[in-house]
Order: structure tokens, then C-alpha cells, then sequence
């Protein structure tokens, strides 16, 4: 995994953008909180954050972060088919060129009598 990433031109630094989480059951949605910091020298806001499918949701905050403070991304993936996944959120900032991408992955494993996959 990432540990520190950041890009000077926004401002920002995520703590981590991608998270795996292994094996999964198929109906049971699971979430991972991405924590940024604001390291520029002005408030940000966090234009758009947009998902590349309906099977996976961002939630944040829409106020500014001040120059200094910690804010979160809570990204939930519903788990409703089964297989490999590779789900992306693109994460815009206010004075930043491009968008961020975070990513969530796994295996969704059916939910069966003999093994159940572990969440």
C-alpha cells in the first residue's frame, strides 16, 4: 500500500489512495475512510467527488479544511456482484489541476453453506 502521497500543485496529502480488502461477502457493503490533509496555505474544498459506477458511494464534507487540518473521504462499495473489483473515486479540489483517484479492491465471494467468506 501507499503510504504518504502528495501533489503540490492542490495542497493536499492523503494518507493512503488505495485500499484492498481481500475477500468479501457478496451482499455485505463494506467502507474504508481515505484521511487527507490540507498543506497549502489557503482553505480547501472538495469540488466534485464522483464514482465510477452506482455500486460505489463517496461521503464528505462539503465546508472548507483549513490550511493545517485533517478531513475525510468515506467510500462505501455495495458488494452486490461477485467477483474481482477495482472501483475508482475521482476526487477534485478547489485550486488543483487534476482530480485525485482512490481506489477500492477485492473479491467478492458467494455467500455459501460449506464457506462463508469473512468480511
Amino acid at each position: 500500500m501507499i503510504g504518504q502521497f502528495a501533489m503540490a500543485q492542490s495542497g493536499v496529502e492523503f494518507k493512503e489512495i488505495s485500499h484492498q480488502f481481500g475477500k468479501v461477502k457478496k451482499g455485505v457493503p463494506v467502507s474504508f475512510v481515505f484521511e487527507y490533509k490540507n498543506v497549502s496555505a489557503k482553505p480547501i474544498v472538495i469540488e466534485f467527488a464522483n464514482a465510477d459506477c452506482g455500486c460505489t458511494t463517496p461521503e464528505y464534507l462539503q465546508s472548507a479544511v483549513p490550511k493545517g487540518q485533517k478531513a475525510t473521504i468515506k467510500v462505501t462499495y455495495n458488494a452486490a456482484v461477485e467477483g474481482v473489483f477495482k472501483k475508482s473515486v475521482n476526487v477534485k479540489f478547489t485550486n488543483s489541476n487534476q482530480p485525485y483517484i482512490l481506489t477500492l479492491e477485492g473479491e467478492v465471494l458467494a455467500d455459501t453453506k460449506n464457506g462463508k467468506a469473512k468480511s
